[in-house]
């Protein structure tokens, strides 16, 4: 097999690493990048100081301390065809996906069940309560919040692979438990068995993701998971509607979740484990080979490079990870001043994703659009979910391009007002009521059709920012402390979807539907304001370069600083490569 050529614009790259590399291996040697070549402008003059070698020496400079911190700018290896997407990549971020299709589908199918389920759990004629639908709900939060507790530092020790894969037994478990339930105390049981697999999959798959997908590609591969949890809610409603007047649908509504489980644990077997991971574990001819997958259009040196650009990164995790205990990495999640603003900041992401109250609709939309007077209320949950889907594929096209920080800054103001017209359609719909849903009333069409357009409102901008976002938590963290980040934020998630979820219709009641999504409303806005203080812009970043942000602060001005001097250095390589090969073509001719 021939040797694989190497183009100039990557060679100056390779040999400015190298240099690096040797640099580290005598402490005492004072590196500056190598520039052979002064960069020139378009019209081949050289540029000045300012914008040439001043800022190549300073980002050399940047790269050299990263490593140091135990990371390194991914922009040290610019590889041929890395702007396409490879089939590989394509199929590793569907079967992935299928975890939150699962996700989806398994939060969004006990709101159909709930309106169906009648009295096959209890004695005839009686009917579930409201406690009951509560505990049922809260049922798959509370075992949610259990799994994703343990889901990061279980996958640290096991691999992102082997996590997956118990979760989608879990899920076929809970599914098959659910179906044949007679008693709300089965039922539960079987929604905690879901609970679980949903905890270990929302923290894991989005991760497993990251790790696997090329640093321009990261946030859209992630948003594919979001993409199939709204899909699975889709779905939901739509198996919903098809069962909803069939006696005992609902048990084929929540048996079927069986299926993609099984599906993704067969695609398992064809994935490979996340190429840090198997770095980490020494295993080096197998994480060239994923990365020569992920890469494919590269050369097989850039790919060698690829590897030794994480190697690096991931050597220093492993020296903190055999130095310290696992209480010691949690407690360095509190304490050390980087790892703890980044918890802050995925934290507050989610705990802002949850207490919106857009979980609040997944789980009882059926219920509250049939207080308001819709005849087939799963059928209008299905809108509800259908805007969720629709607008989760605008995030998918734009996260990466308009970047994080900006897509939440442009859809929280939509959230607030669509809630606040949630708010003032019910204080007008329920005035004849005393402000409170009463099943079976005659209420406005009027204002109960405005109170179905804010939740359209409220949804499309939630499904554009908040409900995707958060989830591109793991790469906020370094890989010493990823899956305990990763698990405390998913955490939080949970935690916060079993406080909205349990005390919905409980606060409904106590301060009238008005009352509780003016609430959501004004907890929208401050995860408005906390995202414009606090969440630094990451797209465009590699995962080693995003934990550096936070070195002196949030870092919302520094990872813009970042981002633009990648996208310079960025620039000059290919241009240098460009006027490289017009000047060998030129001799050539």
């Amino acid at each position: 097999m021939p040797s694989p050529q190497t183009s100039s614009s990557f060679k100056w790259k390779w040999d400015d690493i190298r240099n690096i590399f040797s640099s580290l291996s005598n402490p005492t040697t004072s590196y500056t990048m190598i520039d052979q070549h002064p960069p020139t402008d378009v019209n081949g003059q050289v540029e000045d100081d300012a914008s040439g070698n001043i800022q190549a020496n300073k980002l050399a400079d940047e790269v050299q301390r990263d490593i140091a911190l135990g990371g390194i700018s991914e922009t040290a290896v610019i590889v041929e065809g890395e702007e396409r997407t490879t089939r590989f990549v394509w199929l590793l971020a569907f079967a992935c996906s299928i975890s939150g299709l699962l996700f989806g589908y398994d939060t969004g199918v006990i709101s159909g069940a709930l309106v169906t389920i009648g009295d096959d759990l209890g004695a005839p004629g009686s009917e579930l309560s409201s406690l009951q639908k509560e505990l049922i709900t809260s049922a798959t939060t509370l075992g949610a919040l259990i799994g994703s507790l343990i889901s990061g530092i279980l996958s640290d020790y096991s691999g992102r692979k082997p996590v997956i894969s118990l979760a989608d037994l879990i899920f076929i478990f809970g599914a098959i438990a659910q179906s044949l339930s007679h008693t709300v105390r089965a039922m539960i049981a079987g929604r905690f068995l879901i609970g679980l697999g949903v905890g270990l999959a929302s923290c894991i798959a989005p991760l497993y993701i990251q790790e696997l997908s090329p640093t321009r590609l990261r946030g859209r591969m992630v948003v594919l998971t979001v993409v199939a949890i709204t899909g699975g809610q889709v779905v939901a409603y739509g198996i919903g509607a098809a069962f909803e007047n069939m006696r005992g649908g609902w048990r084929w509504m929540v048996g079927l979740g069986a299926v993609p489980a099984a599906l993704q644990l067969v695609f398992l077997v064809f994935l490979p484990e996340s190429p840090r991971i198997l770095i980490r574990k020494g295993r080096m001819d197998r994480a060239r080979g994923v990365l020569g997958r992920i890469y494919a259009h590269a050369s097989e040196e850039q790919v060698v490079m690829k590897v030794e650009v994480l190697r690096a990164a991931v050597l220093q995790s492993v020296r903190i990870s055999e130095g310290t205990t696992l209480v010691q990495r949690i407690r360095s999640m509190f304490i050390e001043p980087v790892n703890r603003r980044a918890l802050i900041i995925a934290c507050g992401l989610q705990a802002f994703q949850q207490l919106s109250g857009f979980n609040t609709l997944m789980y009882y939309s059926a219920t509250l659009f049939k207080s308001i007077g819709f005849n087939q209320p799963t059928a209008v949950g299905l809108i509800i979910a259908g805007t969720n889907f629709l607008f989760t594929l605008v995030a998918l096209k734009y996260i990466d391009m308009i970047g994080r920080r900006r897509i939440m800054l442009y859809s929280s103001p939509g959230m607030v007002l669509g809630l606040t017209l949630a708010a003032i359609s019910f204080h007008f719909l329920t005035k004849d009521t005393g402000g409170v849903l009463v099943d079976g009333a005659q209420y406005s069409t009027k204002w109960s059709a405005l109170v179905l357009v804010s939740m359209i409102i409220y949804v499309a901008s939630y499904a554009t920012g908040v409900g995707n976002v958060p989830w591109q938590q793991g790469e906020l963290f370094a890989l010493e402390v990823r899956g305990i980040g990763t698990s405390l934020s998913t955490t939080t998630n949970w935690a916060c979807n079993l406080l909205i979820g349990s005390t919905y219709l409980s606060l409904m009641a106590a301060i009238t539907p008005s009352g509780a999504f003016g609430l959501y409303g004004g907890l929208c806005f401050l995860g408005f304001a906390f995202c414009l203080a606090c969440y630094p812009e990451t797209a465009g970043l590699s995962l080693e370069e995003v934990t550096n942000v936070f070195q002196n602060g949030f870092g919302v001005k520094e990872s813009e600083r970042m981002r633009s001097e990648k996208r310079m250095l960025q620039r000059r390589v290919v241009r240098r490569g460009e006027e490289e090969s017009g000047s060998s073509s030129s001799t050539v001719s």
